[in-house]
């Protein structure tokens, strides 16, 4: 399934742009991540435009040979360089210094990430849990359930208020979308590879 769901978010022009980029952005362990993704496979499912309502881009790398917040401006400065003709906006986060903000910005504890994978496999909605870079796709709980339009709590990042905000925010752009309660059984999701 790893290669249709590739091909369907190529047919969104701006993940397909920052895929074609990708040598040029020069990131370690980087993956395009997240809201750009399993956005577009829910707007090609409602008749949509694939890029309708994708308010960002995100892109995470890991180096933790620089924590600071100068080195991850650059990258991000070199990104907007590369991708200047985007028309869209892309973040560029260091996964390696999200623990020295992420307690600040959400007022939630998070610990030290290892990989840019790692990064990935903890956000709020498990479905949401993907990453695709040029040479693969990585979705630590598998892809069934971006399509089947399923929302359930990740168990490794259990906040339930900062989920159900992320729950109301996608069910009002693609109403078909349902939360789940099987935030104690991570293992519902069939593991799967980069």
């Amino acid at each position: 399934m790893s290669n249709a769901f590739v091909r369907e978010i190529s047919e969104n022009p701006v993940n397909a742009l920052i895929l074609a980029r990708w040598e040029d952005l020069d990131l370690p362990n980087a993956w395009l991540v997240a809201g750009c993704l399993f956005q577009t496979v829910w707007n090609l499912q409602s008749g949509r435009p694939p890029e309708l309502g994708i308010k960002d881009y995100d892109i995470f790398y890991f180096d933790a040979s620089d924590l600071s917040e100068h080195g991850e401006q650059l990258k991000q400065a070199r990104a907007t360089r590369v991708l200047s003709e985007i028309g869209a906006r892309v973040e560029v986060t260091n996964q390696a210094r999200v623990h020295l903000w992420y307690p600040t910005f959400f007022g939630r504890p998070y610990p030290a990430l290892t990989s840019s994978e790692d990064g990935i496999r903890r956000f709020l909605v498990l479905e949401t849990c993907v990453g695709v870079r040029p040479d693969g796709c990585h979705a630590p709980y598998g892809l069934d359930g971006i399509y089947a339009g399923t929302l359930s709590p990740n168990p490794l990042t259990p906040y339930p208020e900062l989920f159900s905000r992320k729950v109301a925010s996608y069910q009002s752009r693609w109403p078909k979308l349902r939360a789940t309660n099987i935030a104690n059984d991570v293992q519902h999701f069939a593991p799967t590879g980069t």
